[in-house]
């Protein structure tokens, strides 16, 4: 990388000759990085070509002043530590807007402004702030580079440690440059990490513009705009436009002895194990009869309808920007092996010899150094922050599936929802139909968790693992789920589960980890017609003896609460969910609440 630095109209002339080398139909990206420039006035343009050559400068750069610092060579070769501004931890969804035209249209789950209120408030914060800074543009493709569903971008940011992430997380680049070429369309990102000051950080969305603006935060998602605000926020809404679904879905494979692949989308709201499940690995029965698990993606959904009426899904991304606290050889071996080189770690402590540590990992070494860069003290904080990370390519992963980079993506055969809930939710049910399938996902309800700002472990209402990142109206966003069954279609079965069932002493009742599979396989059957189920109010319930529990000791208790239902105290939630939709008003879809309707008054009768 070249890292002259050149002063503010000098390196706007300079930036604007390096974009004349592309084709005349990017003048519109040539004229956007333009005006932004003028605005937060950088000392210098950098276009970022995604290369080899390009990052290992970058990292060079960083670990030169600090906002990287390497790890241990032997044991993590090409790895590195980032330590963000202890305010700037996690998403902030209180600072997070949706700006449209009408306040209706982006819905009682999001904050709202106008557009013109929106741009202003973020212009008057962009002005200047790039002054002794680079200017980066980074052309991305969220992903396959050539698939019909992949969907292109560039972010300009003044963050580099964004850079190196984003090459990370996404296809950046030449090839994707040239897509937005072929295109001539994108999603604008604007970033800067400002003063870092809580007080003067927001992050807005322009969905009816494709455009997105943050500012003030160097974290995660605030910063990786390809992430939750373009692949998400502002392609949810691009989803709803051109028939497609945008979804918080991790996407795994799960092949059976005899070589069949079914492929599984699954939401779960952050830090309730989507990551583990993605990369679940089967228990040593399982394996040693043929099964297998493969990744395809641990965070992000994008499926569209096939010509054969099933949904096709793609990861829109190219990387893991994991949870790193209680990843461990016993809870995610794949993720543990997947980050022993080349990741950039945020906000993990350190080992005295200098290797990545965190609470969970147990792995027999002790932490010298806590997140904040402190000596370790176990009574004023965690080693690791508990929503610190790791950033690593997806297919440094061990069960990453060569599918991955299909164009035309992998088919659906079953979606499931789930959360963490101690109390009232099985194990696992199957919906009636579709329809009570969109219920099921609207009403799930989790403990909140470390990765957003605010109060651990009050639950809420979090319809698909969305309610972060739904760029529209909630009610439009269920009409447009329930869209997709009509004619032809070939829709997967919808379930859901609860790995985080309590015992009366506290304890989980399910083991979970790899035992999960034992759930996976039922469904699959399911699918197949070759699994039997009881039929009740809430769903379809397997019996104990319908999933393989070869191995897995459980207790009276246990098997009553995995596998039963507390006909009383569905009764509340049911009307805990018909309050719930009532809050959308008239846009709520009449189907959802019939829905509602239906299972309430199948549990008011006396019998199952």
């Amino acid at each position: 990388m070249d890292r002259k630095r050149a002063s503010g109209p000098d390196a706007i002339r300079a930036g604007a000759d390096m974009a004349t080398a592309a084709s005349s139909s990017l003048d519109a990206l040539n004229q956007w990085v333009l005006e932004v420039a003028r605005l937060a006035q950088p000392d210098r343009i950098h276009w970022c070509d995604g290369s080899d050559s390009e990052f290992d400068a970058l990292t060079g750069q960083m670990e030169e002043d600090g906002t990287l610092l390497p790890l241990d060579a032997e044991t993590h070769p090409r790895s590195w530590l980032h330590r963000s501004h202890p305010d700037d931890v996690a998403r902030v969804e209180h600072l997070t807007y949706v700006c449209t035209s009408e306040r209706d249209e982006a819905g009682p789950n999001n904050h709202w402004m106008t557009p013109a209120d929106g741009h202003a408030r973020m212009d008057a914060l962009f002005e200047g702030c790039m002054r002794g800074r680079t200017l980066y543009v980074i052309p991305y493709c969220m992903g396959p580079i050539d698939s019909p569903l992949s969907r292109c971008g560039v972010e300009i940011t003044d963050s580099p440690y964004v850079v190196a992430n984003m090459r990370i997380m996404t296809r950046m680049g030449a090839a994707a440059l040239a897509r937005i070429e072929r295109e001539g369309t994108f999603v604008r990102g604007l970033h800067s990490i400002g003063e870092l000051d809580p007080e003067r950080r927001f992050i807005m969305h322009f969905p009816e513009e494709l455009t997105i603006k943050s500012y003030g935060s160097g974290y995660g998602g605030n910063a990786l705009l390809g992430k939750k605000c373009h692949a998400l926020r502002i392609a949810s809404h691009q989803a709803r436009t051109e028939g497609w679904l945008a979804e918080h879905m991790l996407i795994l494979g799960l092949e059976n002895p005899a070589g069949e692949t079914h492929y599984i989308a699954a939401a779960f709201p952050s830090a309730c194990g989507k990551t583990n499940l993605a990369m679940l690995i089967p228990p040593e029965g399982y394996r040693q009869d043929g099964w297998k698990v493969w990744t395809i993606g641990d965070d992000i959904c994008w499926m569209r309808p096939g010509k054969d009426g099933r949904l096709y899904a793609i990861n829109p991304e190219a990387g893991f920007f994991g949870v790193a606290p209680g990843t461990s050889a016993k809870s995610n071996p794949n993720a543990l092996a997947s980050v022993q080189r080349d990741t950039i770690f945020t906000n993990v402590g350190l080992t005295a010899n200098n290797q990545p540590w965190w609470e969970g990992i147990d792995d027999g070494r002790s932490p010298a150094t806590d997140w904040r860069g402190e000596p370790y003290d176990a009574g004023k904080r965690p080693a690791a922050h508990p929503n610190s990370r790791f950033t690593v390519s997806a297919a440094q992963c061990p069960s990453y599936s060569p599918r991955t980079e299909d164009a035309e993506g992998v088919p659906i055969s079953a979606i499931v929802f789930g959360g963490r809930r101690a109390s009232l939710v099985p194990l696992v049910f199957e919906a009636r139909d579709w329809t009570h399938g969109v219920l099921v996902g609207a009403a799930m309800g989790s403990e909140t968790t470390a990765a957003a700002t605010g109060a651990v472990g009050v639950m809420r209402r979090d319809p698909m693992a969305m309610k972060p990142f739904c760029g529209y109206n909630f009610a439009d966003y269920f009409s447009h789920w329930l869209s997709f069954d009509k004619d032809g279609a070939r829709l997967p079965k919808v379930f859901h589960v609860n790995w985080f069932r309590k015992g009366d002493d506290g304890k989980f009742l399910w083991p979970g980890f790899g035992d999960n599979l034992r759930v996976l396989e039922w469904m699959i059957k399911r699918v197949e017609g070759s699994a039997d189920a009881i039929d009740t109010p809430i769903g379809a319930l397997p019996r104990p003896g319908d999933i393989n529990l070869d191995g897995v000791a459980l207790t009276d208790e246990a098997r009553d609460k995995l596998f039963g239902f507390d006909r009383d105290a569905w009764r509340e939630e049911l009307d805990g969910i018909g309050t719930y939709l009532d809050e959308y008003g008239p846009r709520m879809p009449s189907a959802l609440k019939v829905e509602q309707q239906r299972i309430a008054d199948a549990l008011s009768r006396t019998s199952a």
